[in-house]
């Protein structure tokens, strides 16, 4: 029986980045993953698919609307979804190969198979031949991940109903799509198919979409994907979902109690993802799951056993990849004897609509409901000349900043690169910049970061330059 210092069950951003810290720490290394190939739900059906489709069908809308604005004329612009998908398995099969490599590289043992505790220092691996395998390990991290969620009523069929995995493998383009769920999941995979000529709508049982982030992004994304053709049902609360045979047909209660009928070709549940803990044999070693599924840590991302730990969507905070992938590194670094520490309230947020959306820190909500005095500055990328010359006006950049100390205590953009853009923000928070220092810094021009630091010029006294 082979034997190792630790023993990653998972194979996604949290488990491997996990396995190569351990390995990088001189730490013999076991990595489990129960599917073929490696990166988990993030690499396989999740963030990179999903970013690779988003960007072929940009391509494609700006070749049908905006080319001939640009001077470059292109006749009978055509959709290829087989090529779409086609392009997008490439990426993916790249981009988890790159895993296996550095996996090789770094001396980590890998199995496939399902791992499951047989006592808190054995796991069992069994292969989908049924082949079983044990190993024994001084310490586990799990980092199962999770799967996505659904409440009574919308139970996905993967063929009329369905759910992000099978939205990233559609074999046609749809003339309509209703999609249950005004998050980044059903934000993003909606827009992929929008842009292709799908008419998409949105059914969210809260007031506004984006309803966990800044009120003001969710807000502003309305209005632009209005102009994309989205419609939105807000306030609508799903009753029940069915498979026509050639569509679907959804019911749900508007906010007057009454009922919404919508047909379309397919239903896509975005409501969100759930821990996934099933068959890692936890009752062997004295845990369970909690209510809402996860697995209970302390603040070393310890689980009651000691020499158990967990990581990314199977505990508890944001489901991001990039969260994952700091507690992966995290408990390594302990397991190694140092003393790491994340700063939880700077992981930033980020839609991959266009434009794009990124958060870091705390909304104006939470401000409010916790009594902060707070100033906010905001500046419009259409006052940009970077943003007019490139047509990406569309969008804002906002800095909240505590009213006494003048310290950033958020930041939230939805803006052209918004998704890049966003770490100024992060890097300044962690150094607990105020805003001043932000409006101090001499920004590229022309540039879209030039935002950012006219909002910081708003938030400290209405200085704003360029509008």
């Amino acid at each position: 029986m082979s034997t190792f210092d630790v023993a990653i069950i998972g194979s996604g951003p949290g488990g491997y980045v996990a396995a190569l810290r351990c390995a990088q720490l001189g730490l013999n290394t076991a990595l489990i993953e129960k599917y073929p190939t490696l990166g988990g739900t993030c690499l396989n059906v999740g963030c990179i698919p999903s970013k690779a489709l988003l960007d072929s069908s940009e391509h494609f809308f700006n070749a049908k609307h905006n080319f001939a604005t640009h001077g470059i004329k292109v006749d009978n612009v055509e959709a290829d979804i087989t090529q779409m998908i086609a392009r997008k398995e490439e990426v993916v099969a790249q981009t988890c190969n790159g895993v296996k490599f550095l996996m090789d590289k770094n001396k980590v043992t890998v199995y496939q198979g399902v791992g499951s505790f047989v006592d808190k220092t054995t796991i069992a691996i069994k292969d989908e031949k049924g082949n079983s395998t044990n190993i024994t390990a001084k310490n586990t991290i799990i980092a199962t991940g999770s799967k996505p969620n659904f409440f009574p009523g919308m139970e996905p069929d993967k063929k009329r109903i369905i759910t992000s995995t099978e939205a990233l493998k559609m074999t046609e383009i749809p003339k309509k799509m209703i999609v249950i769920g005004g998050g980044v999941i059903g934000l993003e995979l909606g827009s992929v198919y929008a842009r292709l000529g799908t008419e998409v709508e949105v059914v969210e049982f809260a007031p506004n979409i984006l309803p966990t982030m800044d009120f003001s992004l969710g807000k502003e994304l309305t209005k632009i994907l209005k102009k994309e053709g989205f419609k939105f049902h807000l306030e609508h609360k799903v009753q029940k979902v069915e498979n026509t045979g050639n569509g679907v047909k959804l019911t749900a209660l508007n906010k007057k109690n009454e009922e919404v009928i919508l047909e379309a070709d397919y239903c896509l549940v975005a409501v969100g993802r759930k821990a996934y803990t099933e068959g890692l044999g936890l009752e062997n070693i004295g845990l369970a799951a909690n209510n809402r599924g996860q697995i209970d840590v302390n603040d070393h991302l310890q689980t009651s056993v000691p020499n158990i730990y967990a990581i990314g969507d199977v505990v508890r905070g944001a489901m991001l990849a990039h969260k994952a992938e700091e507690e992966g590194v995290m408990v390594a670094e302990q397991l190694a004897g140092q003393k790491p520490h994340i700063n939880y309230n700077l992981i930033p947020g980020v839609v991959y609509t266009w434009p794009e959306i990124a958060s870091v820190g705390k909304t104006e909500e939470e401000l409010k409901a916790a009594g902060v005095e707070y100033k906010a500055g905001s500046f419009p990328m259409k006052a940009l000349g970077r943003a007019r010359a490139s047509m990406d006006i569309a969008g804002f950049v906002k800095i909240l900043a505590d009213a006494k100390t003048d310290e950033v205590l958020g930041v939230h953009m939805i803006a052209a690169r918004a998704a890049d853009m966003i770490m100024e923000a992060v890097t300044a928070m962690e150094f607990r910049a105020s805003a001043e220092d932000i409006s101090r810094i001499c920004h590229g021009h022309p540039t879209f970061s030039e935002a950012v630091k006219e909002a910081a010029l708003a938030a400290t006294g209405d200085r704003a330059l360029h509008i």
